[in-house]
């Protein structure tokens, strides 16, 4: 019997267990981040473009990978930049998926964080929270893939579209991360 393994639970088993970073604390965090975001932004546009090559429905088969290829460098681009900042120990599923998805689906994530004046506290969330919420940022990124299967008409053009896409999202990631762990004292761990 086939398992049915929707986007929300492809992004609840992303954010569950953080990677481990393949970086140390930096004496320069900022400047060490932002090499390190520029390099998983343009991994992830060669990947994305490259999966996106192949046209029509054989191209329609590569959706999924492409997402979860981009989606595995982001999650490791969080990682590097917690510990760049010596903030590894803090990340957890909460912080992870909205570094990941906060810029493409925060109406779905608004539970999981509160803004005080300049800070974002992201608050720790119980696994039924992070349930919804991963479920609701799937359907927003079903919305995404959808509209991605057209890209996959135009092999060259759309190739280039989605790599460009994938670029600007990792980008998107990698600052919401170095924002996040930047600033002290804004993750709320339960005490």
């Amino acid at each position: 019997m086939a398992e049915n393994v929707t986007l929300g639970d492809r992004v609840l088993a992303l954010v569950v267990q953080p990677p481990e970073p393949g970086f140390t604390v930096s004496p320069r965090p900022g400047d060490a981040a932002a090499k390190v975001i520029e390099s998983a932004a343009s991994k992830a546009a060669l990947a994305a473009g490259t999966l996106a090559l192949p046209p029509g429905p054989l191209g329609w088969a590569t959706i999924a990978p492409e997402m979860l290829a981009v989606w595995h460098i982001q999650r490791q681009l969080v990682a590097d930049i917690a510990a760049l900042y010596g903030r590894s120990a803090e990340l957890g599923p909460t912080q992870m998926m909205w570094c990941l998805f906060r810029h493409t689906a925060a109406q779905a994530l608004r539970d999981l964080s509160v803004r005080v004046g300049e800070r974002v506290i992201v608050r720790p969330a119980a696994q039924a929270l992070l349930q919804r919420a991963a479920a609701a940022v799937g359907v927003h990124l079903g919305k995404q893939a959808a509209g991605r299967a057209l890209s996959r008409w135009v092999p060259l053009v759309g190739a280039a579209g989605v790599g460009a896409y994938a670029w600007w999202d990792t980008r998107q990631v990698g600052r919401a991360a170095q924002q996040l762990f930047e600033r002290e004292a804004v993750i709320d761990n339960p005490v």
